[in-house]
């Protein structure tokens, strides 16, 4: 891993809620990139995807991942990522406890998390697992 940070530095960063860049590989054309949550954990990405998006297609056929993590307007800090993402199927244990974590991560009202996880309920999703082989990072000193 090419990393100008420390591990503490990465991690810190990871876990505010940012928004990330998903890339997945088209199969005739350019990368296809969508805006998605995740929580980073043990060095981990967990993402959640609907069972029905083109990343989930592109993910089932090959799947080398791209994520790009930057910190906004304000702070230049980014993190880039690349590997091979595992997916964990609809309604598995772990795919529905990661699904509602992931969403509570981005709702700092505990109520407004809740009524956004009931209202995908009958939505189908599979979660992403990530673990990096490349990492780069970008403007951290």
């Amino acid at each position: 891993m090419n990393l100008n940070v420390s591990q503490a530095e990465l991690e810190a960063f990871l876990q505010a809620p940012r928004h990330a860049i998903l890339g997945t590989n088209t199969i005739d054309g350019p990368p296809h990139l969508s805006p998605v949550w995740y929580l980073y954990e043990n060095g981990r990405f967990y993402i959640s995807i609907a069972s029905t998006t083109v990343k989930h297609k592109n993910l089932r056929r090959d799947p080398q991942i791209a994520l790009c993590i930057d910190g906004g307007r304000s702070d230049t800090r980014t993190v880039m990522a690349t590997g091979l993402a595992e997916l964990v199927a609809a309604g598995e244990p772990q795919q529905l406890e990661m699904r509602r974590r992931i969403i509570r991560h981005y709702h700092t009202n505990q109520e407004e998390g809740e009524q956004y996880i009931k209202r995908l309920e009958n939505k189908s999703s599979e979660l992403i697992i990530f673990a990096p082989q490349k990492i780069l990072t970008q403007n951290f000193k």
